[in-house]
């Protein structure tokens, strides 16, 4: 049996620029999907500005959040933990999490999907 690494990719190459996307509100902030669900790619990945994030956990969905720019918190279950541009933070499924801050952040999600593994608990 073939793993996923061996398999044929569903998807084709592209070229995406989150200058051209409108963001829209979802649970961290203003979010601009640069891979999303339906590109069926591997993962997901998100342009995301921290505006006042809720409180959340994803049930399937591993989360790597890349700051991009600005500095501020990250609340990781009863952890919370400063970050800054250039860091990198691995957050697994069932952790409760939130950014705090002036964030911009790429979150690549992990398997795609998590839009709707989204589960806000404030």
């Amino acid at each position: 049996m073939a793993t996923a690494l061996e398999t044929e990719s569903t998807s084709k190459p592209f070229l995406r620029d989150p200058a051209k996307i409108t963001p829209w509100s979802e649970t961290c902030g203003a979010i601009r999907c640069l891979i999303e669900e339906s590109d069926l790619a591997a993962a997901e990945v998100h342009h995301v500005k921290i505006q006042d994030a809720k409180l959340h956990y994803h049930k399937k969905t591993d989360e790597i959040y890349y700051i991009i720019d600005g500095e501020g918190k990250l609340i990781l279950d009863d952890e919370e933990i400063s970050v800054k541009k250039g860091v990198v933070v691995y957050v697994p499924r069932g952790v409760k999490h939130k950014a705090v801050g002036n964030l911009t952040v790429l979150t690549v999600c992990i398997p795609r999907g998590v839009l709707d593994d989204v589960h806000e608990v404030e």
